[in-house]
């Protein structure tokens, strides 16, 4: 591509690509593509996006092009790699001058040459860095920012490479450079403070260029030293930020808020901060010598009266986030045995002592709690005007990440840990002096007691031994609770707040009920606020291990009523969410004692799944719900077929957009409606042309899809089978190609229940897989959890089919060109030999069932292992067999006669109704409805009979004479 005339058909199409009209911008941008590998391409873009007089969006794409490019093929190893001649006339170009007169070119030039030096500076561009230490000297205004600009974003690029020689170039880049960078970032803060104090229109300027040279240090300082405490410079600096933080926050004190430098003030101040937090977290021991001095600043800002007038929210977050991590910090705590601890730790230590007295940390205590736990008039506006927002964001805590509410609290939770013994008796005094019911009309009262009462709940775990809750709860809580003046909604709000959060800490199960009779006032409260959260207590006091169902139910009907009025009256969707999630977890704690009380649920769930079609977070709240429903109505669950299998029908399909956040509670939704479904449906078996793509798709989801398969197995294996036998058989097999262990494990059980429920037409159905089971048995398969499944396999198949079987065999022998008796000698005696792989009794009695099944026989095969036959029905007869103390007579404990209702406790789950539909299927099961002592007695008196007395013997005699005793006094006690 010739540079000269390129530049002219590279502008005209990036001209029509910055086209509105799609004709006219789709070609462009195709045509765009193909030349993004033809060599002098990125040098026409240089041209252009250097070409002040274009059009701005024309020379903006260009940027856009070249920064894209870079990352595909400037590397010398890439597909299409740009020539060694063309990226250094490109480098050349793009330092040649620093005067982008726009401002967002500019930032997007500035990271276009970080990503160039990050692949290619110092050694193919060793002129960059000297271009740009001179050009941030400049005169010129323009020139020396642009120059800035680029110099920062350099820097924040070879900051981040994490090699090791990469590291080492950059610290020793930090060593060559840090001076200078200082002098620089003095001279614009000087500029900056001179100009703001005359009223220099020009100080915005020059705060921008000390934003920036601040930006280059923090990076050289915590990235470009190993060692940052043993430079003198570096110190230097660091003890520097905090004067030039103290002028800064004095010049914010003086400038109007509406100056057009506040908000980058508050923007600089902020990354003053953020370099002693990101040196502290880099450089825990380098900055010993700078908690002190930390600790002072930013206690003084936020906890007396020096930060009046002049502290911001931001700032505040930053020094609580400062003194959290000085007091949090695991290289300053020392170990158990102290002289174990490293001197730099317990030097650290010394100080926090020494800083942390009693009188300091009483006084942050109080200022967090009296102070910063207040509710603002803003807060309580929003209570007021949007009672949902605010009960969502007070929920939603220290997710807000610069949010000074969640702050406060983490500081006060992480110094309360540290100094517990400090500050109990201080906060118990703040509660004691709060005793009683609050005047109504005292409004700053009420705030006051709302913050301490915060307090006591978030230090809950702290305070176990030193507040007597359930007291407390009798005397005054309860007492509080039943005030229903408006104004006292604070206190209602709160204490209901910290009875939640004091449940599994310390709540005697007998006062239960006086809790849930307390709800159910609350829960009919004229504010919305203090409803939401008592749902929310609700929540974790059924959720408690101490829960007790049957202190629950008196209430269960008019709770789970109001609950449900409040799921309706709610109109956010976080808030709807909330509430939903407490109604679920109230359904699963009582199970099928909530099936009275859900008609209405039932009725409105279809409405609110229609309303929520954009919100697919509540559509997931929904379908845990209806998961939770579904297990307490159990088989009257096939009532809510017609909304619930189009939701499931919805949220499995993999072809609809929804599938993407409804798929994993989708599935299990499908799960628990299966387990739990009485019989088959049309629509319901019409759900499984949904799994085909859910097998193929292969994600973490795939074991819950298996256990779908089987349920359908077990629900109606006949119409199952017949409408998707083929495509299943079709997919296992290609999945068997490419799966894990545990993948394949799951696939044969499938197959094995498939031969447990079908034994006559599951061979013929899984025949294409069969062949690799005794395959992998004649291999001896070295995962023993997969041999023990393919060992089931061939016991169901060998004693429930023996033609099919016999006609397996001789296709393998076959494919394999050996003949079919010296095959079945050899899995025989694999099956002897990898026994101990199988744990199940259930297959191990089933192998012994299999094997014997074998007998009476004159093969001389099977007689040859007849030994090994032997051994493992004795070692089953073990596992099995039960003796009866009174009759001395064995009982195959396996053996079940007749179906039993499994009795549960009040803490097991009830049985669904695929649980009984197994146990019905094991009564037909051989391992559970054969004898394997009789088996065994009736299989040998046939050998016996067979091959007379004396060739029985003979037999005989290759067994071990200890298994034979064994085996005898099995038998006798028949």
């Amino acid at each position: 591509m010739d540079i000269n005339s390129a530049s002219t058909v590279v502008l005209q199409t990036l001209t029509q690509a910055a086209s509105q009209d799609t004709t006219i911008l789709k070609p462009a941008e195709e045509q765009l593509k193909r030349w993004e590998t033809q060599p002098g391409f990125y040098s026409a873009l240089l041209n252009i996006f250097n070409n002040h007089a274009l059009d701005i969006n024309v020379r903006w794409l260009a940027v856009l092009y070249f920064k894209n490019g870079i990352d595909r093929y400037w590397r010398r190893i890439a597909p299409h790699a740009l020539s060694e001649e063309e990226k250094s006339s490109l480098r050349a170009g793009l330092i040649a001058n620093f005067n982008e007169p726009v401002n967002q070119i500019a930032t997007q030039i500035g990271v276009l040459i970080a990503k160039v030096a990050r692949l290619d500076c110092p050694r193919h561009w060793p002129e960059l860095i000297p271009t740009l230490l001179e050009s941030v000297k400049a005169q010129d205004d323009l020139h020396q920012h642009r120059a800035l600009l680029t110099f920062y974003h350099v820097t924040k690029t070879l900051s981040s490479k994490k090699l090791v020689a990469d590291k080492k170039l950059f610290q020793d880049l930090a060593t060559g450079i840090h001076s200078f960078a200082c002098s620089l970032w003095n001279h614009h803060t000087d500029t900056f403070l001179q100009q703001i104090c005359t009223g220099d229109t020009g100080a915005i300027h020059s705060l921008e260029r000390t934003l920036l040279s601040l930006k280059v240090l923090r990076k050289l300082t915590v990235h470009g030293f190993m060692e940052p405490h043993k430079n003198l410079e570096v110190m230097e600096f660091l003890n520097a930020v905090f004067e030039r933080l103290k002028q800064f926050l004095e010049c914010r004190r003086q400038v109007n808020q509406e100056n057009t430098c506040s908000e980058k003030l508050e923007k600089t101040i902020i990354l003053f901060t953020k370099v002693l937090l990101d040196f502290l977290d880099y450089h825990p021991f380098s900055f010993i010598s700078l908690i002190q001095r930390s600790l002072e600043f930013a206690v003084s800002y936020v906890f007396t009266g020096a930060g009046e007038g002049v502290v911001f929210e931001r700032f505040i977050v930053q020094c609580m986030n400062l003194i959290k991590m000085i007091v949090k910090n695991d290289a300053y705590k020392p170990a158990k045995n102290t002289e174990e601890s490293k001197p730099e730790t317990m030097e650290a230590h010394k100080i926090k002592i020494y800083f942390f007295s009693y009188s300091t940390l009483t006084e942050i205590c109080r200022r967090l709690v009296s102070h910063y736990f207040l509710l603002t008039p803003e807060e309580l506006s929003m209570w007021e005007e949007d009672p949902e927002g605010f009960a969502v964001e007070e929920a939603a805590g220290d997710s807000y990440k610069y949010s000074l509410r969640p702050c406060t609290e983490v500081l006060f939770l992480d110094i309360f840990h540290e100094y517990s013994q400090t500050l109990t008796p201080v906060l118990l005094e703040m509660v004691q002096n709060l005793h009683g019911p609050t005047n109504v009309d005292n409004t700053v009262g009420l705030v006051v007691k709302d913050a301490v009462y915060n307090a006591i709940g978030l230090a809950a775990y702290e305070l176990f031994d030193s507040v007597d809750f359930d007291q407390w709860f009798n005397s005054q809580l309860l007492a509080e609770l039943q005030v229903t003046h408006i104004r006292y909604k604070l206190i209602r709000r709160r204490v209901i707040w910290l009875i939640g959060q004091w449940i599994s800490v310390k709540f005697k199960s007998e006062l239960r009920p006086m809790l849930y009779e307390a709800i159910l006032n609350l829960m009919q409260d004229q504010d919305r606020v203090v409803r939401i959260e008592t749902a929310t207590t609700l929540k974790l006091a059924v959720d408690d291990f101490e829960f007790r169902t049957e202190q629950f139910v008196p209430f269960l009907e008019n709770i789970f009523s109001l609950l449900f009025h409040l799921l309706q009256e709610v109109t956010e969707c976080d808030t709807k969410m909330h509430v939903l999630h407490v109604i679920s977890c109230v359904i699963e704690r009582v199970g099928m004692q909530i099936r009275p009380y859900v008609g209405s649920l039932v009725q409105y769930l279809p409405l609110l799944w229609k309303q929520s079609e954009d919100h697919n977070m509540l559509r997931c709240a929904i379908l845990t719900t209806l998961v939770h429903l579904v297990q307490g109505l159990g088989a009257d669950s096939k009532n809510l077929y017609p909304f619930l299998l189009p939701v499931i029908q919805l949220s499995t399909d993999v072809s609809q957009s929804p599938h993407v956040y409804l798929l994993e509670d989708g599935l299990e939704l499908w799960l628990v409606t299966l387990e739990n479904s009485p019989s088959i449906t049309t629509e319901l078996l019409g759900i499984f042309q949904n799994m085909s793509a859910l097998l193929e798709l292969g994600s973490e989801n795939v074991r819950t899809c298996f256990q779908i398969i089987n349920a359908y197995i077990f629900l109606s294996s006949s119409e199952f089978l017949q409408n998707f036998a083929a495509a299943l058989c079709q997919s296992f097999c290609e999945l068997m190609q490419d799966i894990t262990t545990e993948g394949q494990v799951q696939v044969l059980k499938v197959v094995e229940n498939v031969l447990k429920v079908n034994p006559i037409l599951g061979p013929q159905i899984f025949q294409p897989l069969l062949p690799s089971v005794l395959k992998g048995i004649l291999d001896g398969e070295k995962y023993p959890v997969v041999m023990s499944t393919y060992l089931g396999i061939a016991g169901r198949v060998l004693l429930q089919n023996t033609g099919f079987f016999s006609s397996l065999l001789n296709q393998i022998a076959l494919e394999l060109n050996q003949e079919m008796e010296q095959l079945l000698g050899n899995i025989i005696e694999m099956w002897v030999d990898r026994m101990d792989n199988i744990t199940q009794p259930e297959r191990r009695k089933l192998s012994a069932l299999a094997l014997l099944s074998l007998l009476p026989s004159e093969n001389s095969v099977i007689q040859d292992k007849f030994c090994g036959i032997i051994n493992i029905c004795v070692e089953a007869l073990h596992d099995v067999l039960s003796e009866d103390s009174d009759t001395g007579t064995y009982k195959d404990c396996m053996v079940m006669s007749h179906f039993e209702e499994q009795k549960v406790s009040e803490d097991e789950e009830p049985p669904t109704e695929q649980d009984r539909r197994k146990k019905l299927l094991a009564l037909k099961d051989p391992v559970h409805s054969v004898s394997l002592q009789q088996f065994a007695y009736e299989k040998l008196k046939a050998q016996q009979e067979l091959l007379g007395e004396q060739g029985f013997q003979s037999l005989m005699e290759s067994v071990d004479t200890e298994v034979i005793r064994q085996l005898q006094g099995f038998l006798q006690k028949l």
